[in-house]
């Protein structure tokens, strides 16, 4: 799976992230947000090296019971998941520099 261009109104469950294996990137925003889409050039760059990582974007808000398991407060908000545990986290990354280093380390452990 590579980059996901547009945040998916369907959430898989908590406990379905959990039991994942491997690497992962979990997404939250929305798609009307500025600062999503700001975001979205250097996510996309930074994963067009990661094209077998799952990225997992799910549209955040209020109601919206994954983010709030992930104590998600600003968008976007990137989860780096090895094994279905959350390893690092960005909030309103900017630069691909910032967001490949987390999938560096990410791919590394």
């Amino acid at each position: 799976m590579a980059y996901v261009p547009t945040y998916s109104e369907l959430a898989p469950s908590h406990e379905e992230i959990e039991a994942r294996s491997g690497p992962a990137l979990l997404e939250f925003g929305a798609d009307w947000c500025g600062h999503c889409q700001g975001a979205q050039p250097a996510i996309a760059a930074a994963l067009a090296a990661c094209p077998t990582l799952p990225h997992i974007k799910i549209e955040d808000g209020p109601g919206r019971r994954l983010g709030r398991s992930y104590r998600v407060k600003l968008w976007p908000t990137l989860v780096f998941l090895r094994d279905g545990q959350e390893v690092e986290r960005l909030v309103r990354p900017t630069a691909e520099a910032d967001v490949a280093a987390a999938l560096g380390r990410l791919l590394a452990g």
